[in-house]
């Protein structure tokens, strides 16, 4: 009785669930670095898992969850955009690659919402599980807001934005490295565009110049598909 009656207490203050979440990750990212970045254990993704485990345990909402965490919420967009700083030291490189950069970028952007439409039909999937899927592959921020857009359900975007990004980090590290012949350049956009800020923590972890650019494809393909998503629903008629 005392020890639920302490947990009451706790539970009351809104800095908790930031303390734990903030905890919960050093942990995971120390499980992460001791299996030296074996990508199943991404610790996002065993974040997410221990945390949704607590509240589950605790009998705790979502909103008095998001209450006490929401200031994590808050830092994604300056995280976000702090991804261009090591961009800078890389523009020349940018510049030399301007061209095949962009035809990527369609590319992808592209490949991303249509294959996503084709295989949603071909395994019967309904209207609203479609278009909470068509965001999967951009940062979270903005796939939530585009998923809301399209009448998508930004809850169930967010499982799928994680579940892309963590598959990408782990099967697309190795399939890149024959692919793309270990060119940092390419390999880190691509990690970017399709796996968005996962893809791109663990492009960091090879090089700087990856990570940059990784950022970059992240950013560029948040931008385009937020204006392609609903175009191409309009034209589909989803």
């Amino acid at each position: 009785m005392q020890l639920a009656a302490i947990w009451v207490y706790l539970a009351s203050q809104p800095l908790l669930w930031l303390a734990l979440t903030v905890g919960v990750y050093w942990l995971a990212k120390r499980l992460y670095d001791t299996a030296h970045g074996f990508a199943l254990l991404n610790p996002v993704l065993v974040s997410i898992v221990v945390i949704v485990g607590l509240l589950l345990v605790t009998h705790t909402g979502y909103d008095q969850y998001f209450n006490g965490a929401q200031f994590i919420h808050f830092l994604l967009g300056p995280a976000t955009v702090a991804l261009a700083v090591p961009l800078i030291g890389q523009l020349s490189a940018l510049k030399r690659n301007f061209i095949p950069i962009s035809i990527a970028l369609l590319v992808g952007a592209l490949t991303g919402i249509l294959s996503t439409v084709v295989l949603c039909r071909l395994l019967g999937m309904d209207g609203q599980t479609m278009l909470s899927l068509l965001p999967r592959s951009i940062t979270t921020p903005i796939a939530m807001g585009v998923s809301d857009q399209i009448g998508g359900s930004a809850e169930l975007t967010v499982v799928f934005v994680v579940m892309t990004g963590v598959l990408g980090a782990a099967f697309g590290v190795p399939l890149l490295g024959r692919l793309a012949r270990r060119d940092p350049i390419a390999s880190g956009f691509a990690l970017g565009v399709t796996s968005h800020g996962i893809g791109t923590a663990r492009a960091f972890e090879y090089s700087q110049t990856a990570g940059a650019f990784a950022g970059l494809g992240m950013g560029l393909n948040g931008a385009l598909t937020a204006m392609l998503i609903p175009l191409i629903v309009w034209i589909l008629g989803l």
